[in-house]
């Protein structure tokens, strides 16, 4: 089949138009003695003149029902013609039209006296029924001749007895062929269709000819006018005879007039209307409305979900219903109940209201104290993570005793999760109890901006908070808090300011024109989520992104320096294009890795493409505290993996090289997120006075399938392995880093560099439940830093079965001197004092992925609603701290003995062998 564009008239939103043009046609004038004896008739304009004053109004009618009022036309003095050449704009657009509309056009008259129909002084001159939509539900368009039903007003019904274009009568009376049948007439329909044709597009335009064309009709149209009266009279003569013959009484009935017809000769009137044209045919589309509400109950967040709403109704088929057995008999029958999504029990409800009447207006709650037993139950209450849910009797309790709790920073969110904010008083009261409590953490903060808190004085409260964090701090939680903007109050409307009623928004535009650093994550990080148009973040999120980089921008504008910041973050942008063009180009290729590595230096070399030497130096975007001058093309290496990432080594204006990894095919997102939380779990060991010497290399995701990553010289256990057979790891350390007298042969520093490292990364690693461990991703730097690479696998989704919960492999216990060396006990030790430490920070990290739910992150995105409840599961947090210690120790020793990881670790790098 040809192609057949079209448009759907449900986008269609413009409102419903017609142009009167013109009343054309003819009738036998009644006979003076007939308007002698009926002074009704002698009234009417249009017996009185046959251009007198008419005007007409259009209404739109469906399913026999009016669905806007009639508009008409302006007043006109007519002369020569009844010509009106007026356009009507009805109050209702096509994108609302049902398929059974109706354009009920209706020609008045005008006579002092009234009649049948009358409205006043108008009666109906005639009527006419227009469908708006063909037999094949397309739109009518251009030049229509509407039939005009004498003395009859328009209907509008669906069986109308008015149409435009009535249907043509079967007759096999011999006697009716006898009717004067007019050659001219006949010609004239035929022109007129092909002029409509022409109109439309359908004959191709000869200008030369159309005007000859034209002239030709306009002659005999004028000679058809002037012999339409004739032919009328002829035909109401032929009729006469007819009916003469018929009654033999023809003398009788010709001597006699009837006075009692108002009309008796025959009329033929028609009405030249056009209704708009469109570039495409425009096909019948029903409107979908949006489902109702099931509840007007806030959204609540990812982690909560599983815990506090109902299932999803089942219908319920009943006797004459159509189920599963009789699915072609009856109807199925549905009814909305808004009270399904209900979570809330309505007697529970109504308990909850009469209880907090009695504290509504808090005069006596000011001084109220808990007594000891209720000052327990309030403890026990402020320990609980964010992911636990209060029952109605303990978010009574903390509403009774507000005031008390003020004092208690921990208590905040609790209060606020207490709060039923769709009670107007409630709400009121509790934004006043905000202004009064005392300061709250940062992670509490960032609860408050999480889907579940919906109320803008909250969310403002929260972001109040964050303004006394320095850059430093903020820049740990900047990419949750740019998937924060999700949730916030954002108009997607391309006129409204996207900063008008988000302080977030607000908040991180300030801080991000003030600090290039921030400003240029801030940048990127907007970036990524305004190309994400996958599915499961949609048009308005993207919109939502867009607006606030627009004014990110616009801000910038505003500032001294602001040019030059935008002009930077825009060469970046075109920085990272040039490499991503020779990287798509080499992943694409069918060369060896030799001719495409040469390939890539030629390229970096290349002075077009402006990387050999970059004037001014330009900040990195991986890390903007580093300014590049130029590319070393020498230093050029493409790997041999799926998508061959390319490592690239800049030269920076300390007179050092920054080498880094471009990767396109790849969404890097998952990876940036679990550097994030590694980068900010150091941070937090070491206001501990724990360092662990991670070290957690940069990554940067640049679009949703490309994005930059630190290169950190280093050596994976998997090669190290095949190059030292005995005690690899410490074969390795002791070539760079021999100490004779050290432990083990190894300079002290080197080893417990290894130790520390090992520790921190096996507890890390195992809270965030990263997956896909093998000794290909376990690598060691020269100084004997330890750290994993590829986090393609969190959350404990793993490809292999039987897959250990935390990675602790027998090289890296082989290099401590053993699992009965002081050594590993020192390395159990890391591990237990990390565990610890980190729980403490429980609810940071969980709110940080809570945040995360809705970021399109791959192991995320599979179950968000229970991504927070299994890094909770890790933390053990229903377990006091030795208990959690001992349940630690279990997983180590389980791990440390297992077989199975030894027998995968075979397996892959037997496979690893073969690809080679």
């Amino acid at each position: 089949m040809e192609p057949f564009s079209f448009a759907s008239s449900d986008t269609l939103d413009y409102p419903v138009s017609i142009r009167i043009i013109n009343l054309e046609g003819d009738e036998i004038p009644l006979p003076f003695s007939t308007l002698l004896a009926r002074p009704d008739l002698r009234q009417i304009g249009s017996n009185q003149s046959p251009h007198s004053d008419l005007y007409v109004t259009v209404q739109v009618w469906a399913g026999s029902k009016p669905l806007t009022v009639p508009v008409q036309t302006a007043y006109k003095s007519f002369r020569t013609e009844r010509k009106w050449n007026e356009w009507l704009k009805l109050p209702i657009n096509y994108s609302t039209l049902p398929i059974n509309s109706h354009l009920a056009i209706t020609v008045w008259d005008l006579s002092p006296v009234g009649g049948p129909q009358a409205q006043g002084h108008a009666i109906p001159f005639g009527g006419a029924t227009l469908p708006l939509f063909d037999k094949d539900n397309q739109l009518l368009k251009g030049r229509q001749k509407c039939h005009v039903h004498r003395h009859k007003k328009a209907d509008g019904n669906d069986d109308t007895s008015t149409p435009a274009f009535p249907a043509a009568k079967r007759s096999n009376s011999k006697k009716e062929k006898a009717v004067v049948v007019d050659k001219d007439a006949e010609e004239l329909d035929r022109m007129e269709r092909l002029f409509k044709k022409h109109e439309q597009g359908e004959i191709p335009r000869v200008d030369w000819l159309d005007q000859m064309v034209f002239r030709g009709f306009e002659k005999r149209g004028i000679q058809s006018a002037r012999s339409s009266l004739e032919r009328i009279q002829r035909q109401r003569a032929l009729e006469a005879q007819m009916a003469a013959t018929k009654n033999g009484d023809s003398k009788e009935k010709s001597d006699t007039p009837d006075t009692t017809d108002p009309m008796p000769g025959p009329s033929m009137f028609l009405l030249n209307v056009e209704l708009p044209r469109f570039d495409f045919p425009v096909v019948f589309a029903d409107h979908e409305y949006p489902p109702p509400p099931i509840s007007s109950l806030q959204h609540l967040s990812s982690s909560q979900s599983n815990i506090i709403l109902k299932p999803p109704p089942e219908v319920q088929f009943g006797p004459g219903i159509n189920g599963v057995a009789d699915a072609d008999e009856g109807r199925l029958i549905r009814v909305y109940d808004p009270e399904v999504g209900a979570r809330d029990n309505p007697a529970e409800s109504k308990h909850r209201r009469l209880v907090r009447s009695q504290h509504r207006h808090g005069i006596l709650d000011k001084d109220l104290k808990p007594n000891a037993k209720v000052r327990d139950e309030l403890n026990v209450i402020m320990s609980y993570s964010p992911t636990h849910v209060l029952t109605p009797e303990e978010k009574d309790l903390v509403w009774k005793f507000r005031y008390h709790l003020t004092r208690d920073k921990r208590a905040l969110t609790k209060f606020v999760k207490s709060v039923n904010w769709q009670d107007l008083a409630e709400s009121k009261q509790a934004v006043q109890v905000l202004g009064r409590w005392t300061d709250i953490d940062v992670d509490d903060a960032l609860e408050l901006l999480g889907p579940t808190f919906d109320n803008s004085e909250v969310r403002a409260y929260a972001v109040q908070r964050l303004g006394h964090s320095d850059d430093n701090e903020l820049l740990l939680y900047l990419l949750q808090l740019v998937q924060a903007l999700k949730y916030e109050h954002i108009s997607t409307e391309a006129n409204r300011d996207a900063t008008q009623k988000s302080s977030l928004a607000r908040f991180l535009i300030a801080r991000a024109v003030d600090s290039f650093m921030l400003g240029n994550y801030f940048y990127w990080y907007l970036m990524v989520e305004c190309e994400d148009s996958s599915p499961d973040q949609g048009r308005d999120n993207q919109t939502i992104y867009r607006k606030v980089a627009f004014d990110f921008m616009t801000e910038l504008e505003k500032r001294p320096d602001g040019k030059e910041t935008r002009k930077q973050l825009l060469r970046q942008a075109e920085w990272i294009a040039i490499l991503s063009k020779i990287s798509s180009e080499i992943k694409e290729s069918n060369e060896s890795m030799a001719r495409r590595t040469e390939r890539v230096k030629q390229f970096l070399a290349d002075p077009k493409n402006e990387l050999v030497t970059i004037d001014p130096p330009l900040p990195l975007p991986l890390d903007p505290s580093v300014s590049i001058t130029g590319v070393a093309p020498e230093d050029t290496i493409v790997f041999k993996s799926s998508l061959h990432p390319i490592k690239v080594a800049f030269k920076t204006t300390t007179g050092r090289k920054y080498p880094i990894l471009f990767k396109t095919g790849d969404d890097l997102r998952q990876d940036q997120l679990v550097i994030q939380i590694i980068t900010l779990m150091d941070q937090l060991l070491q206001k501990e006075n724990l360092d662990l010497k991670l070290s957690p290399y940069k990554i940067l995701a640049t679009s949703t399938n490309a994005g930059l990553s630190q290169f950190v010289p280093s050596a994976s256990f998997q090669g190290i392995a095949s190059k030292y057979r005995n005690n690899p790891a410490l074969a390795y350390l002791k070539q760079n880093n021999p100490d004779a007298s050290g432990p083990l042969g190894l300079r002290k520093e080197t080893l417990d560099t290894f130790v520390k490292s090992c520790a921190g990364y096996c507890v890390i690693t195992y809270i965030l439940g990263v997956g896909d461990r093998h000794l290909d991703n376990l690598l060691l730097a020269p100084d004997g830093h330890f750290f994993h690479a590829d986090f393609g696998f969190i959350l404990g989704r793993d490809p292999k079965p039987f897959a250990p919960a935390m990675k602790l492999s027998k090289e890296m216990v082989d290099a401590m001197g053993g699992p009965q060396s002081e050594h590993y006990r020192q390395f159990k030790q890391y591990c237990f004092l990390a565990y610890s430490a980190l729980r403490k920070s429980s609810n940071l990290i969980l709110n940080l992925f809570s945040l995360m739910v809705d970021a399109n992150i791959p192991d995320i995105k599979l179950e968000p609603d229970k991504a927070v409840l299994k890094v909770k599961e890790r933390f053990a947090l229903e377990l006091n701290e030795e208990d959690a210690i001992r349940h630690l120790e279990r997983i180590i020793d389980d791990n440390l003995n297992a077989l199975v990881p030894v027998v995968i670790d075979k397996l892959h790098e037997l496979v690893q062998a073969f690809r080679a």
